[in-house]
C-alpha cells in the first residue's frame, strides 16, 4: 500500500466519474427488472431473468465501478498512467454500457443478433481495457511507486480473470445466439473466473489500498498482500483442470474449499483491520465494508451446506457474493471516492484558497450515507430470503434496492452539482479580481 498519494497524477474528472455514475443506474435496473420478474428471478440461475439481473449486476454496476477505480487509483496510488486516458474511458464506457444493455435484452428476449451485438461491444471494451492497463505499465514501470507492488500484481492478475471471463463469455453468447445449448462446465468456469477472479482478485486488490487509506487502519500484513492473488490465481487454474476432466471430483472439493479459505482470510483481515480501526465512530463507508465482508464470509457455511446435503444452492450464493459482497463493497467505496474527486476537482490547479470551496464532508454528508446504508441492508437481507424462496421477499427486495441504488445517485448528483456550481463560482471570482 502506498501512502503517499500523487493527486498531481489524477486523470481528467470525466474519466472516472463517468463509471461511477453509471454503476448505480444499472443497479436501478436490475431492481426493475427484479421488480417485474418477481419470484421467478430466483427460480434457478439459468432462467432468463436470473441471467438478466446477474449481469447487470456484474458487467453493468460492479464492472463499471471496476473501470473508474482503476482509471483514478492506479495513477496516483501507484504511478502508473493509463494509456490515453480520456480515449480508453470514452471507448470502454460506451462499448461496456451498450454492451450490457444488449446482452440482457439478448437473454430476455432471446433475439439472435443481439447476442452477436453484445459480444463485439463487451469484446472491444473488456479487451480495450486490459490493454491499456497493461500498456500503460509497461511504459511507466519504471516510475512506478515502491509500496505499489502488491497492488499492481493484483490488478494485473485480476485482468488475466477478465480476459479468460471474456473468452468464455463471448463464446457461451455466441452459442446462445446460434442457438446452441453451452456446456454447463463452461458456464460454471466462466462465473468462477469473473466472481472469484475479475471480481474478487480487484477487490481485494484495491482494498490494499482504500482500506488503509480510507478507514484509517493499519495496513495488510505482508503475508497477505504479497501470496493472496497469486494464490487464488493458481487454485482457479487447478479449478479449471480439474473440472475438465484433468483431475478428480474429490481434487476438485479440495481446490473449491482451498478458494474459500483464501476469501476467509481475506475477510477476517479486512473486518479485523476495520473493527480496530484508528477512529472508532463507524461511518457509512465502515458499515458497508462490515456487511460486505460478512456476506463473503457467510459464503462458506452456505457451500458447506450445499455439498453436504446436496441442495443447489446456487442462487444464494451469487446473492451474498454479488449483491451482499461485491456490491455492499462498492457502495462503500463510492461514498469515499466520489466526495473525495469532486472536492479535488473542486480546487485543482487553484493558486490560492478560496473560503466558499466546500469541504469533503460537505459534498456527500455521512448522515444521509448512513441513512442509505439502512435501505441498502434491507434490500441484501430480502434479496438472501427471496434466494431461500421465502415468500413475498423478491419484490419487496426489489422496492429496497430500488429505493437504496435511487438514494445513492441522488447522493453522487448532489457532490456533481456541487462540483460544478462551485467551479463556476470559482471563474466568477478570478473574472473579478482580475478586472480589478
Amino acid at each position: 500500500m502506498q501512502r503517499a498519494l500523487s493527486l498531481n497524477n489524477s486523470p481528467a474528472a470525466s474519466v472516472p466519474l463517468r463509471f461511477m455514475f453509471s454503476t448505480p443506474v444499472f443497479v436501478l435496473l436490475a431492481a426493475l427488472l427484479l421488480l417485474w420478474a418477481g419470484p421467478m428471478a430466483f427460480v434457478s440461475r439459468w432462467t432468463p431473468q436470473a441471467l438478466a439481473l446477474t449481469h447487470l449486476f456484474t458487467l453493468g454496476a460492479l464492472a463499471h465501478a471496476m473501470a473508474g477505480a482503476m482509471m483514478q487509483i492506479l495513477p496516483v496510488a501507484t504511478n502508473i498512467h493509463i494509456l490515453a486516458p480520456r480515449l480508453t474511458a470514452t471507448v470502454v464506457h460506451i462499448g461496456l454500457g451498450l454492451g450490457t444493455l444488449a446482452l440482457v435484452a439478448a437473454f430476455l428476449v432471446g433475439t439472435p443478433w443481439l447476442y452477436h451485438v453484445a459480444v463485439a461491444l463487451l469484446t472491444i471494451a473488456l479487451l480495450w481495457l486490459p490493454i491499456a492497463v497493461v500498456g500503460g505499465w509497461w511504459r511507466h514501470r519504471k516510475n512506478a511507486s515502491k509500496g505499489s507492488v502488491e497492488i499492481l500484481a493484483g490488478v494485473r492478475f485480476a485482468l488475466a480473470a477478465l480476459l479468460v471471463t471474456l473468452v468464455i463469455g463471448a463464446s457461451l453468447a455466441g452459442q446462445l445466439g446460434a442457438s446452441v445449448t453451452p456446456n454447463r462446465v463452461f458456464t460454471d468456469l466462466h462465473a468462477a473466473w469473473g466472481l472469484l477472479g475479475w471480481i474478487g482478485l480487484l477487490v481485494i486488490a484495491m482494498s490494499f489500498q482504500l482500506i488503509p487509506m480510507f478507514q484509517v487502519t493499519e495496513l495488510y500484513p505482508k503475508t497477505i498482500t504479497r501470496w493472496l492473488t497469486p494464490t487464488i490465481i493458481v487454485l482457479l487454474l487447478a479449478h479449471t483442470f480439474t473440472v475438465m476432466g484433468w483431475g478428480s471430483a474429490d481434487l476438485d472439493i479440495i481446490v473449491q474449499m482451498l478458494l474459500i479459505v483464501a476469501y476467509l482470510v481475506f475477510a477476517g483481515e479486512t473486518f479485523y483491520l476495520i473493527w480496530t480501526r484508528k477512529r472508532p465512530e463507524p461511518d457509512a463507508t465502515t458499515l458497508f465494508w462490515r456487511t460486505s465482508m460478512i456476506c463473503l464470509a457467510a459464503c462458506a457455511p452456505v457451500w458447506l451446506a450445499q455439498q453436504l446435503t446436496g441442495t443447489d444452492m446456487s442462487v444464494t450464493l451469487a446473492v451474498l457474493f454479488i449483491v451482499g459482497f461485491a456490491w455492499s463493497a462498492v457502495n462503500g467505496m463510492l461514498y469515499k471516492i466520489v466526495p473525495f474527486l469532486t472536492w479535488f476537482h473542486c480546487q485543482r490547479g487553484l493558486q490560492v484558497a478560496l473560503p466558499f470551496i466546500p469541504k469533503v464532508r460537505q459534498m456527500i454528508p455521512d448522515q444521509k450515507a448512513k441513512q442509505q446504508f439502512v435501505v441498502h441492508l434491507l434490500a441484501v437481507v430480502l434479496l438472501i430470503a427471496a434466494s431461500l424462496q421465502v415468500p413475498y421477499t423478491a419484490r419487496a427486495g426489489a422496492v429496497a434496492l430500488l429505493i437504496s441504488a435511487a438514494w445513492l445517485l441522488m447522493h453522487m448528483l448532489h457532490a456533481l452539482r456541487l462540483l460544478v456550481s462551485t467551479k463556476r463560482k470559482i471563474r466568477e471570482t478570478l473574472g473579478q479580481a482580475a478586472q480589478s
